[in-house]
């Protein structure tokens, strides 16, 4: 059974917006912090940046999913007339929490800076760190974006995400 024509549109409306093309960037950037981290050796204050990485790129996916699908009424509570909000309040939280993330990389990744010589034979986590810094601060600037787009759209009085 061939898919519904408004259903099939809605698909397409929402990942030509703005924020849905946002949305897969957050879902990359995200992606490519934990996977960075996540690929090699980690300590300490890590963990926090693992933590967020993770928790932010699920929430995303999931809401990424709800909106794509065009089920956020199905939503209790945060669903229906109140997505847009809920969204809002996502993005605000990623952008907030990652920011002492990049903090935490852009420390770590200046405690390895040593270990950048050709003539260090040892392992180093530098390059994997700044890696993960850039990551950061991407996945931060993306969130800030949309938080600024969703803030924007909701103060003009819309309800819905596309």
């Amino acid at each position: 059974m061939p898919p519904q024509p408004e259903v099939n549109k809605h698909f397409w409306d929402f990942l030509k917006s703005f924020l849905g093309i946002i949305r897969i960037l957050q879902i990359l950037f995200g992606a490519g912090l934990w996977v960075t981290i996540a690929a090699n050796k980690y300590e300490g204050s890590i963990h926090f940046v693992l933590f967020v990485a993770v928790l932010f790129w699920l929430l995303t996916l999931t809401a990424f999913f709800i909106t794509l699908l065009d089920k956020q009424d199905l939503v209790p509570v945060l669903g229906g007339d109140r997505w847009l909000l809920s969204n809002l309040v996502h993005d605000i939280a990623a952008a907030v929490l990652y920011l002492p993330a990049i903090g935490v990389m852009i420390y770590k990744t200046g405690r390895y800076e040593y270990c950048n010589l050709e003539q260090y034979k040892h392992h180093c986590l530098y390059k994997v760190y700044l890696a993960a810094a850039v990551f950061a601060c991407l996945a931060a600037v993306v969130y800030l974006v949309s938080s600024v787009y969703v803030g924007c759209r909701k103060c003009r009085g819309e309800q819905t995400v596309v």
